[in-house]
């Protein structure tokens, strides 16, 4: 597949999601929590990191929510050079967006953890195929963050993703990092034994 193949592919999977109405969307969201409920990694781990929904993403924040409020510690991505920083969310806090208006944790005094301290980081996909391979927005930013983390030093990583970003095989470089499972509103798949 050719960079402008797989432009045009992230571009028509992008606008798929986009489509969702505010009602799909919020239905998803809750099909999702669901999902993520019966994952024995979510209900184990302390550290987590998720994301806001941006761009027709599907939206993990019933999730956040709910860790949260079990006193888990949540963190959301923010933008570090061309890399990402793990920050601590707070329920309530005021957020500031960053250049891609992502709202984003303030940088506070120990609100930082490394990527390798987390247990499990659920990522936004822009598409996804049964082998594990992740589409994402084309920043690099996820792949550049894990880079050099071995396989038992990194996070558990779940992709979310509704289940129409699902397609049949995606292009593979080197540098890209593959996930461990994929959780959409319709099921959990998991890619592989850690």
């Amino acid at each position: 597949m050719t960079s402008l193949q797989k432009s045009e592919l992230r571009r028509q999977l992008r606008e798929r999601r986009r489509n969702l109405s505010a009602i799909e969307q919020r239905i998803a969201s809750k099909a999702l929590d669901r999902q993520l409920r019966t994952l024995p990694a979510l209900r184990e781990a302390s550290k987590l990191a998720l994301y806001l929904a941006n761009d027709g993403e599907i939206s993990p924040e019933i999730t956040l929510r709910r860790l949260a409020r079990m006193r888990r510690r949540c963190y959301l991505p923010c933008l570090k050079n061309k890399a990402l920083q793990f920050r601590r969310f707070r329920p309530g806090q005021t957020l500031k967006n960053n250049r891609f208006q992502i709202p984003e944790p303030p940088p506070t005094r120990g609100s930082a953890v490394s990527v390798n301290a987390l247990d499990v980081i659920l990522l936004p996909l822009v598409g996804f195929d049964r082998k594990g391979n992740r589409l994402g927005m084309g920043g690099g930013f996820y792949d550049r963050t894990l880079a050099g983390l071995s396989k038992t030093d990194r996070p558990l990583l779940i992709g979310l993703a509704h289940h129409c970003q699902e397609v049949e095989q995606l292009p593979v470089q080197s540098w890209d990092i593959p996930l461990d499972a994929v959780a959409t509103d319709k099921r959990v798949i998991w890619l592989k034994k850690r």
